[in-house]
């Protein structure tokens, strides 16, 4: 007569629960290793931050003269600070994708996949180590609100962090989602310039979205980072009305909700990540 084996429901919740704590604490491994990243090359991350600062305090300064602040509703490094935020937290947020295939090109991939932890763990340690990072840079140009005319007020500056961790979730999982894709980093690097650049200026952030011909607007009304720098800029004039600047993105001659932006910024990173995980999840 053959014996029947019984596990007990406490055991099966036992095994559980340790499942899921080797599975956070590869998660915190991989958000770890992005921030001790992070603290060890200042030199590189400052590089990075400099370049949207230098737009702000140069190109945002010198056309602040030319272009009239009744076309924009607001003076022109106000309406640039929106999209100086975004291109700070885009640039680490796509390193992301990046550091994926170098990765799998070094074997480093291999051996994090020998882990007894599932893979759509891994991918998304990786997503939150990004979204961190770029949001902590992002934090840090949020220093130079006062020179875009901006108060130092904490609930506008904490709704600002908040709109740009949503933005580097967003970006981060696209960058993941087309890193999966590809198997050398030279083809990574030559489609973030041929797509980046359009995606930067469709958003809104250097020039408003309503001077764009038909056909670019239709663009914008897809491109994730227009979402994003709109979602910026309306956050500042919910705080500071007198900052209230030209609009943005529009369905059918009116303004989408401000949460409904929210929701489709973070609806897009959810599907680009699950996307990413199942392509992530095939054997190598």
């Amino acid at each position: 007569m053959s014996a029947l084996t019984w596990e007990s429901p406490e055991a099966n919740g036992g095994e559980r629960t340790t499942r899921l704590r080797r599975e956070l604490r590869a998660v915190h491994a991989l958000v770890h290793r992005d921030l001790l990243r992070l603290a060890g090359q200042r030199t590189h991350t400052a590089l990075m931050l400099l370049h949207p600062a230098l737009y702000l305090l140069i190109l945002g300064g010198g056309l602040a003269a030319l272009i009239p602040q009744a076309s924009l509703g607001v003076g022109y490094q106000a309406y640039l600070f929106p999209g100086m935020l975004m291109m700070t937290v885009q640039t680490p947020a796509i390193m992301v994708g990046i550091r994926l295939i170098t990765d799998r090109e070094s074997g480093y991939l291999r051996e994090l996949l020998m882990a007894p932890v599932r893979r759509s763990t891994l991918l998304l340690g990786s997503c939150a180590g990004g979204t961190l990072t770029a949001a902590v840079q992002g934090a840090v140009l949020l220093s130079l609100a006062g020179v875009a005319g901006l108060p130092y007020d904490p609930v506008l500056l904490g709704l600002l962090l908040a709109g740009m961790v949503l933005a580097s979730f967003t970006v981060t999982s696209l960058a993941l989602a087309l890193a999966v894709s590809l198997r050398r980093a030279e083809t990574f690097h030559t489609l973030l310039g041929v797509v980046m650049m359009p995606l930067l200026f469709l958003s809104g952030g250097f020039f408003p979205l309503t001077s764009l011909p038909a056909w670019a607007r239709a663009l914008s009304d897809v491109n994730p980072l227009a979402y994003a720098v709109d979602l910026l800029r309306r956050i500042i004039a919910l705080r500071v009305p007198d900052q209230a600047a030209a609009v943005g993105i529009e369905w059918a001659g009116r303004q989408p909700p401000l949460l409904l932006e929210a929701a489709l910024l973070l609806a897009g990173g959810v599907a680009a990540l699950l996307w990413a995980t199942h392509r992530f999840n095939r054997p190598e």
